[in-house]
Formats: C-alpha cells, sequence, structure tokens
C-alpha cells in the first residue's frame, strides 16, 4: 500500500468542493490574508508516516502574477528522513509550488512529476492546511468563536492509474469550526475535520467491502495489481486539522493534522476479489506539524 495515495485522494477531493464554494471573503471575514510583495515566509514541518519520520522546510515567497493575483511560492530544502540528512533528486531544485489563500484563486496540485518521490508527502500535506483555511475563507461562514459549518461533498476522488493501482477512491464531508479567537495574542484557531459522508459513495466491488470497518460506512478502498493477484483494502479514513491563524494578516502560525486510515486488507487472486485469504486489519496512522519561522 502506497501511503501517498491517500494524500493524493484527499488533494484530489478537496479541490472541486473548493471550486464549488460560492461565498466571497468580507473585510469581516477573521482568516482574510493580507498579502505584501517580496514577503517571505519558511515553514518548518515534521511528520510521521506509519514508520517513516522526518523533518523538512518549505521556504516561501509572497509574488503578483500578471492578474494581480497574489500568491505564495514555495521551494522545498533540508530534509531530514529518520534522523538522517538527505538530499533531494536533482529535478527537486527546479520544483516550486504555488499556494494562495486568496478566495478568488483555485486551489490546484502541484506538478510532482519531476520532483523527489519523498516530497510528494510534504507538499500536499502543506497543501492541505491551505486548502482547509482557503476553504473557511472562501464560505465566509465562520466570524465568531464557537461558529461551526458543514460542507457535503461525499464525490469519491480517484487516484487509481490504471496499471497498478486499478481501484484507489476516498469520499470525505468538510466540518469546520471556529475554535477559538484569542484577543491576547490576537490570533484565531480553526478546526476543520474531514469526516466520512453519512451515505458513502464509494465503489466496492466485493460484497465482503460493504462491512463496516470502523463506526461508519467505509470511505476509503484501494485494490493494487500485483502479479498474479490484488491486494484489496477497504476502511475509514478521517483528518482532524487544526490551524493556528495570525487575525493581523492571515498567515498560518502553526498546524496539526491527525489522519488515521483504519483498513481490513486481502489478497486475492481474482479481480473479482472474491477467491481472498482472511482479512487482516492494519491502521495507517499518519501526524504532520507546520510551524511558521520567526
Amino acid at each position: 500500500m502506497k501511503s501517498n495515495t491517500i494524500i493524493i485522494g484527499l488533494v484530489l477531493c478537496v479541490t472541486p468542493v473548493l471550486l464549488a464554494a460560492q461565498a466571497a471573503s468580507t473585510p469581516q471575514n477573521p482568516f482574510h490574508r493580507q498579502y505584501h510583495d517580496g514577503e517571505t515566509l519558511v515553514y518548518n514541518m515534521t511528520g510521521q508516516n506509519e514508520s517513516w519520520h522526518y523533518t523538512i522546510q518549505a521556504q516561501g515567497i509572497v509574488k503578483k502574477d500578471a492578474s494581480g493575483a497574489y500568491f505564495e511560492e514555495y521551494r522545498w530544502a533540508n530534509l531530514v528522513s529518520d534522523g538522517q540528512p538527505t538530499a533531494l533528486s536533482p529535478g527537486s531544485d527546479s520544483f516550486r509550488q504555488r499556494l494562495s489563500l486568496d478566495p478568488d484563486q483555485a486551489m490546484t496540485p502541484p506538478d510532482i512529476s519531476k520532483a523527489d518521490s519523498k516530497l510528494v508527502g510534504p507538499a500536499l500535506d502543506f497543501m492541505t492546511f491551505y486548502a482547509d483555511l482557503w476553504l473557511a475563507i472562501k464560505t465566509g461562514q465562520l466570524t465568531h468563536a464557537g461558529d461551526h459549518f458543514y460542507v457535503k461533498v461525499g464525490t469519491p476522488s480517484s487516484w487509481a492509474n490504471g496499471s497498478q493501482v486499478i481501484l484507489g477512491q476516498s469520499s470525505i464531508d468538510f466540518d469546520l469550526t471556529l475554535k477559538s479567537i484569542n484577543s491576547s495574542d490576537n490570533t484565531a484557531v480553526l478546526v476543520v475535520r474531514h469526516v466520512p459522508p453519512e451515505k458513502s459513495q464509494l465503489t466496492l466491488p466485493a460484497t465482503w467491502m460493504q462491512a463496516p470497518v470502523a463506526d461508519t460506512p467505509n470511505n476509503w478502498v484501494q485494490v493494487i495489481k500485483l502479479p498474479g493477484k490484488f491486494f484489496a483494502s477497504v476502511g475509514q479514513e478521517t483528518f482532524t486539522v487544526e490551524l493556528t491563524i495570525s487575525l493581523a494578516d492571515g498567515k498560518i502560525l502553526s498546524a496539526t493534522m491527525d489522519n488515521p486510515v483504519k483498513t481490513i486488507a486481502r489478497m486475492c487472486t481474482d479481480e473479482a476479489l472474491t477467491q481472498c485469504d482472511s482479512p487482516q486489519p492494519h491502521e495507517i496512522l499518519r501526524k504532520i506539524q507546520i510551524v511558521l519561522g520567526q
């Protein structure tokens, strides 16, 4: 199972929701981002992706495009993988990630085709933090502590590539809460939970995949084609993202992400997934943190 596909599935699921959100940002929106051309930002990321532990830096600068829209452009550096400084592949030197908290700018996944594979997880997780805050800004529904807003999506996103991963889908809704506004340090705390929808819309090819693995309908499925075999998994995926945001300029000061996936997996000899060995429980756990450097 490739843990990176979980992240990709999330980003592809987030994107249509963000584009569909219609409410505009208003001056009363506490998350309004005030951009200044040439401003620099450095985020220190710490990650645990099952057994992989790493730290890495996202080094950014605020720019303005030809239309006058502001965005943040990031390069990645200083990877320490499992305690060892690790060089990124040469193609990663030119990799740049564009992000923006401007509600009129669309959020799209970066082109990671030439970047080091170790950047896939960090880059897409970093985008998730921005996408969640972007959604809160775009909807404009959270202005006071305790405000809550639920975005129904449900439509499955896919990361299947047709060769090795022949089926890969996740299905989520978004549950946003403005947890607190803190006048003492001029910050706000936003909590975004990515939760299974009430009714699953996944494509589940085998009957045994229907039974809930956890306490909700299954909202995550993956089938990997191996030589003469098919490795099939199904289960529940959730995300809890907590962001601390500056009320002075809307920058993300820090953020955490907890992403557990509770699954059962079976090795099958047929593509219909009817001739399989006994189900094996497996829990994938990822924890990500970013902190804005001084």
